[in-house]
């Protein structure tokens, strides 16, 4: 399954945005909900990170720390499209923002970089005041 995010933007600190993640057109839906759907960011000079992902198999969402009471991350399997909200920005939430796919579902799986494919190109998210 091949994504691509969008929705993001320049906001200033304790501002918000919506960030999608869309399966590309002609992707079946029965094909788009057996995949987990997961975001990472990469700032400037860092490596990719993980930020959130919700398995397929069973709904269950985690968060990297930074990000938990802030963030929420949802989908809607009838547009193949994963949403992440993003509430209470702060300057360190600054980078680009992927999304990418996994066939598997458990969290030790799903916080890891390397399992999953599909990603397309980023978004970015710059929070500066």
């Amino acid at each position: 399954v091949q994504l691509q995010a969008s929705g993001g933007g320049s906001v200033q600190p304790g501002g918000a945005l919506r960030l999608s993640c869309a399966a590309s057109a002609g992707t079946l839906e029965r094909t788009f909900r057996i995949y987990s759907v997961g975001w990472f960011r990469q700032a400037p000079g860092k490596g990719r990170e993980f930020v959130a992902t919700k398995s397929y198999r069973d709904g269950k969402t985690w968060y990297t720390d930074s990000v938990k009471g802030r963030f929420t991350l949802s989908r809607d399997n009838a547009r193949n499209t994963v949403f992440l909200q993003m509430d209470s920005l702060k300057p360190e939430d600054t980078a680009l923002y992927f999304c990418a796919a996994s066939p598997y579902y458990t969290y030790s799986d799903l916080t890891s970089i390397v399992k999953y494919n599909g990603w397309g190109q980023g978004t970015q998210v710059t929070v500066s005041s």
